[in-house]
């Protein structure tokens, strides 16, 4: 019995063939074995891959696709037609960062090397696409630093646009007012905890002292740890005034007094506050204002790229101009226009050969992405459906993505309306049944409503495989659930809102 037991361990593991070492065998030897073993092992050539790393090219436009034709160095923009335009940018940037103490002067010690530097120039837009200023912003090349040494924690949140929605639509609902701030040099204002320098800017090197270099006193731009600086005193001084931060977003602050109470939503350097009364909202601002450069731009008209516009009704958020911006660059020579933005009777597939123009085809996406997640939920499931290619997109993918851009030309207007109907949040949730006959996976949607109108959605394909129509639904049941429970803590923190918070009906098809 032991013998076959042997044999049949042989068979089913060779490597029990290899003899062990008798226990006549001198310890000396085995171990002098084991040695040889290890050198040999250590003399075999590591393995490498065949495969040759192919350079991607992004194509002559990409550069100036992504910065809309701004100059790209100090001297093209000194030497541009708008040079006194960018000259009088560069002059307001350094005098900030002179007046914030960003740096002091210093001789390099030993062993230490500069970082460089870069100018990066933007012309900000108004809502009628007319430039509104010219904006220079000196970044350090942040890339050379190394991690435990210039270095450590570098997160930093940001408001959920879902945040920004609903706080929008409850403004409306009381009748609010909605005004909006800029902090002028946001990650100036971040204490620099690390010893780090920088070349100091061409243009204006002191008289006398070339040789020196900046040592940060503060966090700048372009630093890895600048946003999460920023965001620390930011923190704490809204603590330290009496402000709240919400449980469920860590950019939301919250302040209610007898008089009243004031929101905050804070979005890296741009902020939208909403008071009960006019009061709560100057209080806040000369606050604001105390403690950092600040740039009170009155009632808010464009936040994120959304156009806030009022009416009789309430509050309308559309991105019109952006619309006509992704059409102009991807669908200039079509003047088609669709009714719906997907057929229905066209069931897509992957691509098994060559793509087809995929560097484009991932613009568009990224593009419609950016619309879909802002104002537009009636593209969550073409833009969600389209974007699962891009990989590979085939002539068949491409025949629904011009569909989609003749639907947006169709519908340009297309935006948000809040309204002063009654304060009841509703969900919507629903799945389909095996849309990708590959996979055999369904699509998840989901939309909530205020008062009618939508502040939150989302279309994705589910991560399990449903039995039945009855599992898809229940799972993007559970993802609807997700945001509903989201939502239910977001408005408990909103003063004047009924406690306990009622709960959220999900109207589904299960």
């Amino acid at each position: 019995m032991e013998s076959r037991n042997a044999s049949f361990f042989e068979e089913v593991f060779p490597c029990l063939k290899k003899e062990l070492p008798s226990s006549s065998t001198p310890v000396d030897e085995i171990v002098h074995d084991e040695d040889q073993e290890q050198l040999e092992a250590e003399e075999v050539e590591p393995r490498r891959s065949k495969r040759q790393r192919i350079e991607k090219s992004f194509g002559p436009d990409f550069l100036t696709y992504m910065v809309e034709g701004e100059p790209q160095t100090y001297r093209d923009a000194a030497t541009s037609s708008e040079g006194p335009q960018w000259k009088e940018a560069i002059k307001n940037e350094i005098d900030s960062i002179l007046q914030n103490h960003t740096w002091e002067l210093v001789d390099l010690p030993p062993g230490c090397k500069p970082l460089g530097y870069r100018w990066i120039f933007k012309r900000k837009m108004k809502a009628d696409g007319s430039i509104d200023k010219y904006k220079a912003r000196l970044v350090i090349k942040g890339f050379r630093q190394k991690e435990g040494v210039d270095y450590f924690d570098t997160y930093s949140p940001v408001t959920r646009i879902t945040s920004i929605r609903l706080v929008l639509a409850i403004s409306t609902l009381r009748n609010l007012e909605v005004h909006q701030m800029d902090v002028k040099t946001a990650f100036l204002n971040g204490d620099l905890e690390e010893e780090i320098y920088m070349e100091q800017p061409e243009g204006f090197s002191a008289p006398g002292q070339e040789e020196k270099v900046c040592k940060l006193v503060k966090s700048l731009y372009g630093l890895k740890q600048a946003p999460k600086q920023w965001h620390q005193k930011f923190d704490q001084v809204m603590l330290n005034n009496g402000f709240k931060i919400s449980e469920c977003n860590k950019c939301v602050y919250v302040k209610n007094t007898m008089r009243g109470y004031v929101i905050l939503c804070l979005y890296v350097d741009d902020m939208l506050i909403v008071g009960s009364d006019d009061k709560m909202i100057k209080s806040t601002k000369d606050m604001l204002k105390a403690r950092f450069d600040m740039k009170d731009m009155g009632l808010a008209d464009v936040i994120l790229g959304i156009k806030i516009n009022r009416t009789q009704y309430g509050l309308v958020l559309s991105q019109s101009h952006y619309v006509d911006k992704i059409l102009e660059k991807f669908n200039e020579g079509d003047t088609s226009v669709a009714q719906n933005p997907v057929d229905t009777t066209q069931h897509l597939s992957k691509n098994r050969g060559e793509d087809v123009a995929q560097l484009e085809y991932s613009r568009i996406i990224g593009s419609l992405m950016y619309l879909m997640t802002y104002t537009r939920p009636d593209l969550a499931y073409a833009v969600s459906r389209l974007s699962r290619y891009t990989s590979n997109p085939s002539s068949e993918h491409w025949k629904d993505m011009t569909r989609l851009l003749r639907y947006l030309r169709n519908t340009r207007n297309y935006g948000l309306h809040y309204g002063r109907d009654a304060a009841v949040i509703e969900g919507y949730s629903d799945a389909n049944w095996i849309s990708d006959m590959k996979d055999f996976k369904s699509t998840s949607g989901y939309v909530f409503t205020l008062g009618g109108e939508a502040i939150a959605w989302k279309s994705s394909k589910q991560t399990l495989i449903a039995r039945s129509t009855m599992e898809s639904e229940f799972i993007a049941l559970d993802k609807a659930g997700e945001e509903a429970e989201w939502l239910r803590q977001f408005v408990e923190d909103v003063p004047g809102w009924p406690k306990p918070m009622s709960a959220i009906c999900i109207h589904c098809d299960c």
